[in-house]
């Protein structure tokens, strides 16, 4: 490391691109310092503890099917626990209809049949549609990449993808995956999305998803600073960062993994679209969605529309998620710029989807988080630049797919990018 500067990189934001980056630069020799201006890694993949209750800043679940995940992250130590597989589908009545996979739910077959009758979704010309839709989702990777691209609405109305698979089942449970209730995403992502379903169940570390995002930190082998508020980036042979109330940082180069916003205000160029999300968080000393005698661990979604996208009892997925005896339910919308769904509203939804009353449920915590997930529209290319300077590169899933695999593989390709330039500028 030259004299000159406090490191060989600079990474700033401890999310998980930055992480990622962090850990594959410092495994090639250089050094790394990380600049965070919260108090702990993660980003927007964090988890706060209130009274005992592990609320995650916003509904998300670990797929362990990604690449990027089965390469970097030590799943066995999270400790992943299953949602169910499938989903249960609350009609206008408020009666569920499960949809669960045979093969792992054996004991829900029957319901899953009923299911399917009830709501009419083996209906020939909607059902083929589906079977023409998805179909790429289990064929080779580097095809379903390569394909030709259009919104969700669009390929689903060209291949006929309609009735009530359409209406009740596939809009609503991708509204909530996506944070887009109007089918404008790219069809080739979702598919990809789908694919990632299809080959693995998504859970929740037992301790909740900071533990995914402590694992990378302690796995890093970088020098992690927490409450440093980046505020500027001098760009050039030798990288000032400033720093607000602390000294800049120098460096042979810059991975910029704040969020996209942020990182925008930093560089000056246009920030990209973002979609947001509200997640509710409620306590009841009382079950919830009991199944028999046993806690139901499968999303609910409404067939019939309604402000809650998706909604579980996350202590049934993951009962370390609150203290015995006590039940966590959450409840997501989508967040827009109108501003969060009011609580009651939200009460009264839950209430129809888990039948039974809320006003007991204690509000645990509300995360409104306006910068969810990057809007990847039709056309968008899966992997985009990443040079924002001469030696600043941006790192975050707004330049990959906008999901944990996104973060992890921008982060990845960040780091082999300032590699490649610093090996090149060795004196």
């Amino acid at each position: 490391m030259d004299n000159d500067v406090d490191a060989d990189v600079v990474v700033v934001g401890a999310g998980l691109a930055g992480l990622r980056s962090a850990g594959a630069l410092t495994a090639r020799g250089f050094s790394v310092v990380v600049l965070e201006q919260g108090d702990r890694p993660g980003g927007r993949v964090r988890t706060d503890v209130v009274d005992g209750l592990r609320c995650d800043r916003g509904f998300q679940l670990l797929n362990p099917s990604y690449p990027a995940v089965r390469r970097h992250v030590d799943v066995d130590d999270l400790d992943l626990q299953v949602a169910g597989r499938g989903v249960r589908v609350v009609d206008s009545s408020g009666r569920p209809h499960t949809l669960a996979d045979p093969v792992r739910h054996l004991d829900q077959l029957p319901a899953t049949l009923r299911a399917t009758a009830s709501l009419r979704l083996l209906r020939p010309g909607p059902l083929a549609g589906v079977v023409r839709w998805a179909s790429p989702a289990v064929g080779p990777v580097g095809r379903l990449k390569a394909a030709p691209d259009a919104s969700l609405a669009e390929d689903w109305a060209r291949l006929g993808v309609g009735g009530a698979v359409r209406g009740a089942v596939l809009a609503p449970f991708l509204a909530g995956v996506l944070g887009d209730s109007a089918g404008t995403t790219s069809d080739r992502y979702v598919r990809l999305v789908l694919r990632s379903f299809l080959l693995a169940t998504p859970g929740v570390p037992a301790e909740g998803m900071q533990a995914l995002s402590d694992q990378l930190a302690r796995r890093s082998g970088a020098d992690l600073r927490y409450r440093r508020r980046v505020v500027g980036i001098d760009d050039g042979p030798t990288v000032t960062v400033h720093v607000a109330d602390d000294d800049p940082v120098r460096a042979r180069a810059v991975v910029l993994a704040a969020d996209p916003v942020g990182a925008a205000r930093l560089t000056g160029r246009r920030a990209p679209a973002m979609r947001g999300l509200s997640t509710w968080w409620f306590a009841s000393d009382e079950p919830v969605g009991t199944v028999g005698r046993r806690p139901d661990r499968f999303l609910r979604i409404s067939g019939s529309g309604g402000p809650v996208v998706n909604t579980a009892v996350m202590s049934a997925i993951a009962p370390r998620y609150a203290p015995p005896g006590t039940t966590l339910v959450q409840g997501t919308t989508l967040l827009d710029g109108s501003g969060p769904v009011g609580d009651d509203v939200v009460r009264a939804e839950l209430a129809r989807l888990w039948g039974r009353g809320t006003h007991q449920w204690r509000l645990v915590v509300r995360h409104d988080v306006p910068h969810a997930l990057p809007d990847h529209p039709a056309g968008q290319t899966l992997a985009r630049p990443q040079l924002a300077g001469e030696r600043i590169v941006l790192a975050g899933d707004h330049l990959d797919t906008p999901s944990i695999q996104g973060a992890l593989v921008s982060g990845g390709r960040a780091a082999a990018t300032v590699a490649r330039m610093l090996d090149q500028h060795v004196d």
